[in-house]
């Protein structure tokens, strides 16, 4: 008897495996930096439970599985900014997005409910604060957007990368974590000569690699595609990521132009390949990028998108800028410039130096591990 009460005992006490919903995607700056958070929070606690929830047919309900992770996709989608019949099927999949949440959270019962940002985070966060679960908002972006601040009013922790936040949110609820990135980036000089190697570039001609996002950025794209001579006759080599909707436009034009000296990419899947070979980096400012870029210490000519809420991407291009970390193109300006600034920066070593040197400082590693053992602080709440 005292056996079988000491074998029962045992079995009460038993915890049940944590369980954890990290919902939201949309582009790679959201997804990757999520993959991150659920790797860290899986070194932590191996027995973990993660749920991930995507917006489907977004990008997330690839690259997540691909990770490693089960994934469930709402139906969400994002409101036109002018007036169009098109919001109202947006309603109605925002309202249906509503309900498979609420079974969602019935059925995995989260410990804690974790929002990334993107379209499926709205719904998933909305339902778990009206049941009293505790959720966790990563604010990425030093501006914080309509959605997350009217999540803030129920989130139980926010985790932001900037200062200042508190005109955002509310003061005792942040925790400055910093973005958390894909990877570590250390040991990209040792990597070069096999990137170049990897990408069929030649050593000895600088590299300018130029990335417009997960899903490419128009603006970058016809900034390019207009000056393929330019780009032919200036010595460098260019490491080209179009985006999957851009790629057989620009290598098409990169075939008739017979521009040997430019390597056309529709996604670039080892980065870290791509970080070592480059000289200098054309980029987009997402947040999740910008914190990448920190950690590369490479100089960086910024190009932020306007298409983005609130404009957050030129807020977060600025915060670099001012400290003479990075260069900053507007987008307006950018088919006329950035071509002819990209050239003159690779052939300025001095200037490569005071970026590179300025970016580096602003690098904030672990971030991952913060914002995991803040998720798993409030599974014990």
């Amino acid at each position: 008897m005292r056996r079988s009460l000491t074998k029962e005992t045992k079995y009460m006490n038993r915890q049940k495996p944590k369980r954890i919903i990290i919902s939201g995607g949309g582009t790679g700056g959201h997804i990757f930096p999520a993959i991150s958070v659920a790797n860290a929070l899986r070194r932590m606690d191996p027995e973990i439970e993660i749920l991930f929830v995507g917006a489907e047919g977004r990008m997330e309900m690839e690259k997540v599985p691909a990770a490693g992770y089960k994934i469930v996709g709402l139906p969400v989608a994002g409101f036109q900014r002018s007036l169009t019949l098109k919001n109202f099927t947006v309603i109605f999949k925002l309202v249906k997005s509503l309900l498979l949440a609420r079974k969602l959270i019935s059925d995995f019962q989260p410990d804690v409910v974790v929002g990334v940002g993107g379209y499926a985070s709205g719904p998933v966060l909305r339902e778990a604060g009206r049941r009293g679960i505790n959720t966790l908002i990563q604010e990425q972006n030093s501006y914080a957007g309509v959605t997350n601040k009217l999540l803030a009013k129920k989130a139980s922790t926010i985790c932001v990368a900037y200062d200042g936040m508190e005109k955002y949110f509310p003061a005792e609820k942040i925790i400055k974590t910093g973005n958390p990135v894909r990877q570590n980036f250390d040991n990209l000089e040792n990597l070069r000569n096999e990137a170049l190697t990897f990408f069929r570039l030649r050593r000895g001609s600088p590299v300018i690699l130029v990335l417009g996002g997960s899903l490419g950025a128009g603006t970058i794209n016809k900034s390019l595609s207009g000056q393929l001579k330019k780009m032919a006759d200036s010595g460098c080599q260019w490491l080209w990521q179009t985006g999957k909707h851009y790629y057989e436009n620009v290598n098409a034009l990169i075939k008739l132009s017979f521009a040997e000296d430019i390597s056309v990419q529709s996604f670039i899947n080892r980065m870290d390949y791509a970080f070592a070979a480059a000289d200098i980096i054309v980029s987009r400012a997402g947040a999740g990028t910008i914190s990448e870029l920190c950690l590369v210490g490479k100089p960086v000519i910024l190009v932020p998108s306007p298409n983005v809420a609130e404009d957050h991407q030129t807020r977060n291009a600025l915060a670099l800028s001012y400290k003479n970390a990075a260069v900053m193109i507007k987008n307006d300006e950018a088919e006329e410039r950035l071509v002819d600034e990209a050239i003159k920066l690779v052939n300025n070593k001095e200037e490569r130096a005071l970026l590179s040197e300025n970016i580096l400082k602003l690098a904030d590693r672990d971030a991952d591990i913060r914002i995991a053992q803040e998720v798993l602080k409030l599974t014990g709440k």
